[in-house]
């Protein structure tokens, strides 16, 4: 069920980190200025924001199964319609479509493994399934962007179509039915009974510090993470050439440690994991926004170390998210939070940019600014992180022996 889990994770989050470094290729081909190509980008994030809120009203009422099924087949169609989108405003519109749907699934991936595996054990399967992030940028980044080189950046989409069709097999054949979250609730509700329900699940004390807690870490990721790329081409000396590297050796380095601080989080508590991991980030995020002209090997060990400080808190901080959450309000609850984190994460970005400014020799100006914002909005989610109640569900999760039968 991990497995399968890890491969749907992976394929949805390979679809949104290959647009960066096909941004020039597409700015090429579309004749498109940089503003034009930062739209593109939010459409997917600002669509996944919106049909956040809007599943929250209705995916607690249906099978996980059924649910991940159906969402991960309109992400796999609109994959393939960007693979064949004729310009620009198709591609736009593509891409509106698949971050509508992967903006719902990301949350029903971990709304899963909130269900299914037990609160003890939900640290280390977190870590499993957050490592997708790690061999999207190991294998497919590069692979990706090999194949958009050599046969044009429609064939990267259409392949990824391809194995979405695959990973759609596996889930239809591995997963099992997950209904009991649909145990303790009562005849189908109205729409508006619907938005009472979620606004009383929203306006929980405990829902409401984990909600703050995963913008404000969205806050601290994505002021700094969408302009490392430029900010190492302009001023720390690395060439567009080289940017690829940066994915290669962050993500295999991650695929170690996301399990790794999984397996912490559950011996040593998800808060106290996630406050050593946030403040080591801090020095890491000082040392990539303050970086100077450096050979290419110390830039890449500052952008491997943010890579896994980065990834070292946020498995943590998802678990304990996860755990603050009843599970027949899991799934509503992770779609909000879910609309929250891409909502923060566009936000952070304009933001960012509105900071951030050119000098007359093309470098970049005012990143240290930024770094200051992401190191403040950390410090900001330690001291939330210990206000957010684990739910005890001893007797909540679907089938501990899941894990366990061969």
């Amino acid at each position: 069920m991990l497995l399968t889990l890890l491969a749907a994770q992976f394929t949805h989050l390979l679809d949104f980190v290959i647009m960066m470094p096909l941004g020039p290729q597409l700015m090429r081909v579309f004749e498109i200025s940089a503003q034009e190509f930062g739209f593109l980008i939010s459409a997917y994030t600002f669509s996944a924001g919106v049909t956040g809120f809007l599943s929250a009203l209705w995916i607690d009422r249906f099978d996980r199964r059924s649910a991940l099924l159906a969402l991960y087949s309109g992400f796999g169609a609109g994959t393939l319609l960007c693979g064949l989108a004729s310009g620009y405003v198709a591609l736009t519109l593509a891409r509106i479509v698949v971050g509508g749907f992967c903006g719902v699934l990301g949350a029903l991936v971990f709304a899963i493994i909130g269900d299914a595996i037990p609160e003890e054990r939900r640290g280390a399967a977190t870590g499993v399934v957050m490592s997708a992030f790690a061999l999207a940028s190991v294998a497919g980044v590069p692979i990706g962007l090999w194949l958009a080189n050599r046969f044009g950046w429609r064939f990267a989409f259409l392949m990824l179509a391809v194995l979405c069709a695959t990973t759609l097999a596996l889930a239809y054949n591995a997963l099992p039915p997950m209904r009991a979250h649909l145990q303790a609730q009562t005849a189908r509700q109205t729409p508006l009974d619907a938005m009472r329900k979620l606004f009383a699940v929203v306006s929980t004390p405990n829902h409401l510090n984990a909600l703050a807690f995963m913008s404000l870490l969205m806050i601290a990721g994505f002021t700094v993470i969408p302009y490392i790329s430029p900010y190492f081409v302009a001023n720390v000396g690395l060439s567009e050439g080289d940017l690829p590297l940066i994915y290669f050796f962050g993500g295999a380095a991650t695929i170690f440690t996301s399990r790794l601080v999984g397996g912490l989080a559950d011996r040593f508590g998800k808060a106290r994991t996630f406050a050593i991991a946030a403040i080591a980030s801090v020095i890491v995020i000082y040392a990539i926004t303050n970086l100077p002209r450096v050979p290419l090997a110390l830039a890449l060990l500052v952008t491997t170390l943010f890579t896994i400080a980065m990834n070292g808190r946020l498995v943590p901080a998802v678990a304990l998210v996860a755990s603050s959450v009843d599970p027949k309000t899991r799934g509503s609850f992770m779609s909000v939070n879910s609309a929250f984190q891409q909502l923060a994460s566009g936000a952070s970005s304009v933001v960012a940019g509105m900071i951030l400014g050119k000098a007359a020799d093309g470098s970049m100006t005012n990143y240290h600014l930024v770094g200051f914002v992401a190191i403040g909005a950390t410090l900001l989610c330690v001291a939330l992180a210990k206000r957010i109640r684990v739910v005890e569900e001893s007797k909540g999760a679907e089938s501990p022996a899941l894990l366990e039968e061969p």
